[in-house]
């Protein structure tokens, strides 16, 4: 058992450190991009926009490529390869002499951060299908961690150095590729793994697998709907702005409370909600919150009820894990990669797609052309999805597990150092 306790404490650092460092270069590459153009502010904000569209496609096309070779070939060397790309990547960005060089080092982290879906498989293989609800939990645990410390801490790196994040960054990655190579085992045994095919690597072929069962698809439909209200984050500093004249500092603890409530209710409250009411009402409980504290928020006159809001949207934190896990329960071992690059290939659309929405729908609804301002549309909107999206997980049926015996044939192997397969067959 301290073996997979190992491996995913690996999996958890490495997420941690890979937010960590996209946290750290967020401050600070809008300042090189500017300083590229020459201070032309509307061209650096098109080609901002340009590098946060490219860094979504290539996530887009390349979750499913990773997730597919990773059951093919095993987790462990797409995520150490992974890591040394994102490593080395950032160097490159530290050195790079003009905007073409960033522009290529961008495109690489896209393609190399798509790893992630690799770690979430790589869970799944290593943890019990009824503890997998908890385990995802505490990746999102890890996400949190790197936003609230990834942007703090890259801020003030960048008030000496616009490059120094990007060193920063690629040594921690480095460092976790380095630890990785000594201390991960394989999670995916041979016999376990799955024939190569170019069909089912790329995204749209991917989606083959999320139709293969009504349920499956429902719930794939239930998180693109949940991610799509996630971008509502997009407009958070011009919404806080234009209705409350917070400043950048105000703003920033904003974000920093939401990573915090993030980490707590991911780490803690996820396991006791699916302990005590399992998967399928712990997933429709969390949008319940998530839509009453964005229909708070959307309402809110004041900045302080706009804070109360965020403890109650943090709560809808309790949802992905619990989606996650029931999707785990309905694909085999050999399914687990594809299954993670069709999530990381829906979620990367909702990448290009969310911020237009909400941006558009904050600007139309704040227009002084109109007789009427509802500035807190994009949080009305956000609610409304979260609505849906709940109502739709009402319909969904808990799948059925064997909870694992206290001693099994398992540990024995697990002892020896060796990982197993997973011993409960999917629903």
């Amino acid at each position: 058992m301290r073996t997979r306790k190992a491996a995913v404490i690996f999996i958890f650092i490495t997420v941690t450190l890979d937010m960590l460092a996209l946290g750290l270069i967020a401050p600070v590459l809008p300042k090189l991009v500017l300083n590229f153009l020459g201070g032309n502010a509307p061209n650096a904000a098109k080609m901002f926009g340009i590098f946060g569209t490219v860094f979504a496609l290539m996530q887009f096309l390349f979750s499913p490529m990773l997730g597919v070779l990773s059951d093919r070939f095993g987790r462990r060397p797409v995520i150490l390869l992974s890591n040394l790309g994102l490593g080395l990547d950032y160097i490159v960005m530290a050195l790079a002499p003009t905007i073409g060089w960033l522009f290529v080092g961008r495109v690489i982290s896209g393609i190399t951060a798509a790893s992630i879906t690799t770690g979430t498989a790589y869970v799944a293989d290593v943890v019990p299908p009824e503890q997998r609800a908890r385990a995802f939990g505490m990746i999102g645990a890890a996400f949190g961690v790197g936003f609230v410390l990834g942007p703090a801490l890259g801020g003030l790196l960048g008030n000496s150095d616009p490059r120094l994040p990007f060193w920063v960054a690629g040594g921690l990655s480095l460092a976790n590729w380095l630890y990785g190579f000594f201390v991960l085992p394989e999670s995916l045994p041979p016999e376990k793994r799955k024939v190569f095919a170019l069909r089912r690597a790329n995204p749209v072929g991917s989606l083959v697998l999320l139709r293969s069962h009504p349920e499956l698809f429902r719930l794939a439909t239930i998180q693109f709907i949940g991610y799509i209200a996630h971008e509502v984050f997009n407009v958070w500093a011009l919404y806080t702005i234009f209705r409350y004249a917070w400043r950048e500092g105000t703003i920033g603890l904003s974000l920093a409370l939401v990573g915090l409530c993030s980490i707590v209710v991911s780490s803690w409250l996820v396991p006791t909600m699916v302990s005590r009411f399992g998967e399928r009402r712990t997933l429709y409980i969390g949008q319940f919150f998530g839509a009453t504290g964005m229909f708070i928020a959307g309402l809110a006159r004041n900045g302080a009820l706009f804070l109360s809001s965020i403890p109650i949207i943090s709560l809808w934190n309790i949802s992905m894990p619990a989606a996650q896990g029931m999707m785990t329960h309905r694909v085999s071992e050999r399914e687990q990669g594809e299954l993670q690059g069709a999530l990381g290939s829906l979620r990367s659309i909702t990448f290009i797609i969310g911020p237009v929405l909400f941006s558009r729908t904050f600007g139309w609804f704040i227009a002084p052309k109109h007789s009427f301002q509802v500035p807190g549309a994009p949080y009305f909107l956000a609610a409304a999805l979260l609505f849906t999206a709940m109502l739709m997980s009402t319909r969904i049926k808990q799948p059925q597990m064997t909870a694992t015996p206290a001693a099994t044939p398992e540990d024995v192997v697990l002892s020896s150092g060796a990982l197993p397969p997973e011993g409960t067959p999917p629903v």
